[in-house]
């Protein structure tokens, strides 16, 4: 509470600062304004005087017409700043609503805090968070606390280390990236700093795989040849230099043999194909059954075919949710009840493909071009 007091009081000097100068500047009918205002009824009188002049032959018309012009052009001068001075005189309201306005709107906020805030609720300084227990603490305090340290302790590798992740899911991959080299630097260089440090520099390049960056991944591939990273974001780079037929190579040999449920494989399965000017596996149209299928399926009834592709779809949907599939096998199951008409099963087999699908960016771009499709929108 006293804080927010002493900002209040901090409102009312500035406030204050700005009116005191104002009001002393403002005076109306100074004795100034009131000498000029007797210099008008002088000039009046000379100009009647010069006609007089010019009755009794004192002076010529020349020298009466030369006397009035001098004496108008300094009565209508003495005028205009008479003038001026009463709007002066017009501003004291504007003046008076300033005053009350910057004085009420300090004593407002404070009113407002005292009403709808916390007044008794103790200060949490961040110095105070910083040296309380860590658990349940926010990510932004966490990160001041190891921020801290590391500002008092710049040679702990590990904490360069733990904070340099934290920094990339925050969304600071500049950070991220200064963090890891200091890492390396301190713990020495492995496959997975520098193809972390490597990372954090595509991310704050915004996907451009510069120069440091390659180097850092060439320098990671040497200390593991297998790493799948590294070799990544290596062909990634071919592709940007433009070398197609380098970068067709790379990304066939890092596909050869992989996991088809790593993470990066349906990327970099894209990547390729485009490179080919294919589509990729995941976006290709399922393939129709068999000829010996259809002949079967021809020789049955209408009733017995339905009963027959209805077994089929259930059968699919059966082992999908249970067994889970590739992201064809669902493309399939959401596009045979679809046609089939019952669109409700359609959107719940989406939505079943969706979580089963969620790290698999290039599925659920299919899932989004499947449902529009099928019409499948809510």
């Amino acid at each position: 509470m006293t804080l927010w007091i002493l900002f209040a009081l901090m409102t009312g000097l500035a406030a204050l600062s700005i009116l005191v100068p104002l009001r002393r500047g403002g005076d109306p009918l100074t004795a100034a304004s009131a000498n000029r205002a007797a210099d008008e009824a002088v000039y009046m009188a000379q100009l009647d005087e010069i006609d007089r002049d010019l009755q009794r032959g004192l002076v010529d018309a020349a020298q009466a017409d030369a006397a009035r012009t001098e004496i108008a052009r300094r009565l209508l001068a003495a005028h205009r700043q008479n003038k001026g001075e009463t709007r002066t005189v017009g501003t004291r309201a504007a003046k008076f609503v300033q005053l009350l306005a910057s004085l009420l709107l300090p004593a407002a906020a404070l009113g407002l805090y005292l009403w709808l805030g916390s007044p008794h609720q103790p200060d949490q300084p961040l110095e105070a968070r910083l040296q309380s227990d860590p658990q349940g603490q926010p990510v932004d305090v966490l990160v001041a606390r190891v921020e801290r340290h590391l500002a008092a302790n710049p040679q702990d590798g590990q904490g360069w280390e733990v904070l340099a992740p934290v920094y990339m899911s925050l969304g600071r991959p500049q950070d991220a990236a200064q963090a890891y080299a200091n890492a390396i630097r301190l713990n020495g260089a492995s496959e997975p700093r520098e193809s972390s440090y490597g990372e954090a520099l595509v991310v704050a390049a915004e996907g451009l795989v510069t120069a440091e960056a390659r180097a850092a991944f060439d320098r990671a591939v040497k200390l593991d040849p297998a790493a799948p990273k590294p070799r990544f974001f290596l062909a990634l780079a071919l592709g940007q230099e433009g070398k197609r037929e380098e970068a067709i190579a790379a990304w066939r040999s890092l596909l050869e043999g992989a996991d088809p449920r790593a993470i990066w494989v349906p990327a970099a399965e894209q990547e390729l194909a485009q490179l080919e000017g294919r589509l990729p596996a995941s976006l290709q149209p399922p393939r129709g059954p068999a000829a010996a299928d259809v002949e079967a399926a021809a020789a049955l009834s209408e009733g017995d075919r339905n009963d027959m592709i209805r077994s089929m779809v259930d059968g699919l949907k059966t082992r999908l949710e249970t067994e889970g599939g590739s992201a064809e096998d669902w493309l399939r199951l959401i596009r045979a009840q679809a046609v089939m008409g019952d669109k409700d099963a359609a959107r719940a087999s989406a939505a079943g493909a969706r979580e089963a699908l969620q790290d698999d960016a290039a599925a659920l771009d299919a899932l989004n071009r499947a449902e529009a499709d099928n019409g499948l929108g809510s």
